[in-house]
């Protein structure tokens, strides 16, 4: 399947992490600035020439969106199964390393979720199939090429992922604004799936069962919680942080 990214920053991403996958391309035949050129150079090298069009063409690709002059179709990345899930968890090196995300929708959270999961060296992101977010161009455009570089699992029964995560010696932590101690009050440096609960409200009752432990992230402002790209992004540098003092002892 394929879909359509807009605007110099997202296409970029697109010709550093997945060029393989660039379809076809449309660039404004009004505009040839600075920006563009490089662009259209690194699209005419791999053999797929930008077609010329009007800014009106241009505009309805892009939902009415800034898409700066340009936009390509690009192949999305597949989501991965269950069945691959348990495979690839079976054929690490090194402790596990997830994400877990129980019903996000936002794409702009799942977006920015992978963007972090990347910079951290998470081996993966586990979503729902049902109410969530999956693998769209907004997600990639957001995830800034992340979405070609983190495997994001999709599963059907996430209490029953959780199980067999646990089985495999791995520590599942919830996120959860009741929980008493906090984040930085956890040893993190061992094999480690964070769960993260949908935006509003949060993780659901038996997903929350299925956890090791709680954590919460301390706060003295006057809003009762972070938005949950943010909130997971914490976690996700703190436990980074950990692994990091950890190896070099």
């Amino acid at each position: 399947m394929s879909t359509q990214l807009f605007g110099i920053h997202a296409v970029q991403a697109a010709l550093e992490y997945s060029p393989q996958k660039i379809q076809r391309a449309w660039i404004d035949d009004q505009r040839l600035d600075a920006r563009l050129k490089p662009l259209l150079d690194e699209l005419n090298a791999l053999g797929v020439s930008p077609e010329r069009t009007d800014r009106k063409k241009l505009d309805k690709m892009a939902d009415g969106k800034n898409h700066q002059g340009i936009v390509v179709a690009v192949e999305l990345p597949a989501m991965r199964s269950e069945d691959q899930l348990k495979q690839d968890v079976e054929n690490l090196e090194g402790a596990p390393f997830y994400l877990v995300l129980d019903q996000v929708q936002d794409p702009h959270n799942l977006g920015a979720c992978l963007r972090t999961a990347d910079a951290v060296g998470v081996h993966g992101v586990i979503v729902t199939k049902d109410n969530a977010a999956g693998i769209t161009a907004t997600v990639c455009k957001v995830a800034s090429g992340a979405a070609e570089t983190v495997p994001v699992y999709q599963v059907t029964n996430l209490a029953r992922v959780l199980r067999w995560l646990k089985d495999q010696n791995i520590w599942i932590m919830g996120a959860d604004g009741e929980a008493t101690q906090t984040v930085y009050e956890m040893k993190l440096d061992m094999p480690l799936a964070i769960v993260m609960g949908a935006e509003g409200s949060g993780m659901r009752h038996l997903t929350r069962q299925h956890c090791d432990f709680l954590v919460k992230i301390p706060m003295l402002g006057q809003v009762e919680s972070l938005n949950v790209s943010v909130a997971a992004g914490v976690l996700l540098y703190e436990t980074f942080r950990q692994k990091s003092l950890a190896a070099i002892k």
